[in-house]
C-alpha cells in the first residue's frame, strides 16, 4: 500500500504543479511592478535632459526604436532617377521645419536643439542607416520620447515622400548646393537693426514663401503652383484656409500657422501684383491636352462634372485660382488630393472635391495638360 499512496501523492503534486508556478509567476509580477512604482515615487531617478541616459537605459532604448521602426516601415522606395521636382520641394520644407534641429551643410544644429535628450542626429551621417521605407516612416509619425514630431499633415504622403528625396541628396551636398535648393533666388537682405532685434520685418515671411514659389522668377519645381499674378482674395483666403487646417499640407501648415492677418493680406498683395513668369519648357502630350480641353469647355455631364473654365479662367470670380499655364504635375496632384477626400473642408474646397472624385486619373491627367499648355497671360476660352 506504502508505493500506491506515494504514487498518488506524485501524482497530486505534479497536477497542483501548473497552479503553483502561476501563483509564483504572478507573485514575482506583483513584485516587480511594485518596485518599480517604489522607485519611480522616490525620485532616485534622475530626469535631467543633462545627465543623459544610463548605458544600458540608452542601448535598450534605441534597440527598440530601431526595431520598432523596421517591424513598421512600409517596403516602397523612391523610383529610380533623381526628380529635381521633388527634391526642391523637399528641400523647402526641411528648410522650415527641420534644419532647426538637425542642422544643415555649413550650419551647424542649434545649441538648444543640440542639449536635447537624446540630441537630434546629424543627418548627412545619419539617413545612409536606414531604408527609404524606413525613412519615410520616420519623417511621417516621428519617435516617442525624441522629440521628434510627426509630419504636420498625416494624409499627405505626396509630401513626405518629397522630404525623403531631398535627404537622400542630403549627404552630397555643400552649403552653396544646400542654398541652392533650399533658398531658391531667394538672397536675404540688410536689414535695419530694429528689424534684426524685433523679427517683424515682412520680407521674411515673403523670402519663406518665395523659396518654393519664387518670386522674380516663377517656382524651381513643378509641384508647386504659380502664384504670380492670382487675384489676391484667392491667395489670401487659400492662406487662411491652410492656417485653420482647412486643407491638408505638411508644408504650407507649416509655413503660415502664427501669420498675423496683416501679413497674409500683405504676402496675397505682394504675389497678386507680380507679373507672371514665362511659361516654363514642359512636354506636353497633346493628344491628352486636346482631351482635357473638351472636359474644361463642356464638362462630363454622364457624371455630374461641370466645365472648368467658368470658374478658373481668366475673367472668373476673384475667389478661385486661374490655371492657365499651371505645371501639369502640380495640377494633377491637387485632383489626386481631393479624389483622396481631403482638402474638402474649406468653402471652395467644398465645391471642387465632388467635382474631382467624379473624374477619372486619366482624365485628371488630361485636364492638367490642358491647363499647362494654356500660356498664362493669356485669357482663356470661356
Amino acid at each position: 500500500m506504502q508505493p500506491l499512496a506515494h504514487a498518488r501523492r506524485t501524482a497530486a503534486w505534479l497536477l497542483a504543479a501548473p497552479s503553483r508556478v502561476f501563483v509564483a509567476a504572478v507573485s514575482a509580477l506583483v513584485l516587480v511592478l511594485a518596485g518599480a512604482v517604489l522607485f519611480a515615487w522616490s525620485g532616485l531617478y534622475n530626469v535631467a535632459a543633462s545627465t543623459g541616459h544610463f548605458r544600458v537605459v540608452d542601448h535598450f532604448l534605441r534597440f527598440g526604436m530601431e526595431n520598432s521602426v523596421r517591424a513598421r516601415a512600409p517596403s516602397t522606395s523612391l523610383p529610380p532617377g533623381i526628380d529635381e521636382s521633388l527634391v526642391r520641394l523637399g528641400a523647402g520644407h526641411f528648410h522650415a521645419g527641420c534644419a532647426y534641429c538637425h542642422g544643415s551643410p555649413g550650419t551647424p544644429i542649434s545649441p538648444v536643439a543640440a542639449s536635447m535628450l537624446p540630441p537630434p542626429p546629424v543627418l548627412t551621417e545619419r539617413v545612409g542607416q536606414w531604408s527609404d521605407g524606413e525613412l519615410f516612416w520616420i519623417v511621417k509619425h516621428g519617435l516617442k520620447y525624441a522629440g521628434m514630431p510627426g509630419f504636420p499633415s498625416l494624409h499627405r504622403d505626396d509630401e513626405v515622400w518629397a522630404v525623403i528625396a531631398f535627404l537622400r541628396r542630403l549627404p552630397s551636398l555643400d552649403r552653396a548646393g544646400y542654398r541652392a535648393l533650399a533658398l531658391g533666388e531667394v538672397e536675404p537682405e540688410p536689414q535695419s537693426g530694429m528689424e534684426i532685434a524685433t523679427g517683424q520685418s515682412e520680407a521674411d515671411a515673403i523670402g519663406a514663401c518665395a523659396r518654393c514659389h519664387g518670386a522674380r522668377q516663377g517656382p524651381p519645381s513643378r509641384l508647386v503652383p504659380i502664384l504670380h499674378g492670382q487675384p489676391a482674395t484667392m491667395l489670401e483666403n487659400a492662406l487662411h484656409a491652410y492656417a485653420n487646417g482647412e486643407r491638408d499640407s505638411g508644408v504650407m501648415q507649416t509655413a503660415v500657422v502664427g501669420l498675423p492677418d496683416s501679413t497674409v493680406s500683405h504676402l496675397a498683395a505682394y504675389y497678386a501684383s507680380l507679373p507672371r513668369p514665362p511659361a516654363s519648357i514642359e512636354a506636353i502630350d497633346q493628344a491628352a491636352a486636346a482631351r482635357g480641353e473638351a472636359i474644361a469647355r463642356d464638362g462630363v455631364s454622364s457624371h455630374g462634372v461641370p466645365s472648368c473654365l467658368g470658374c478658373h479662367g481668366q475673367g472668373a470670380a476673384p475667389d478661385y485660382p486661374r490655371l492657365a499655364g499651371q505645371p501639369a504635375r502640380y495640377l494633377e496632384g491637387q485632383l489626386a488630393v481631393w479624389r483622396k477626400g481631403l482638402n474638402d473642408r474649406s468653402a471652395t474646397g467644398r465645391i471642387m472635391a465632388p467635382i474631382a472624385r467624379r473624374l477619372s486619373e486619366a482624365q485628371s491627367r488630361d485636364l492638367a495638360a490642358y491647363f499647362a499648355s494654356l500660356a498664362p497671360t493669356r485669357e482663356a476660352p470661356r
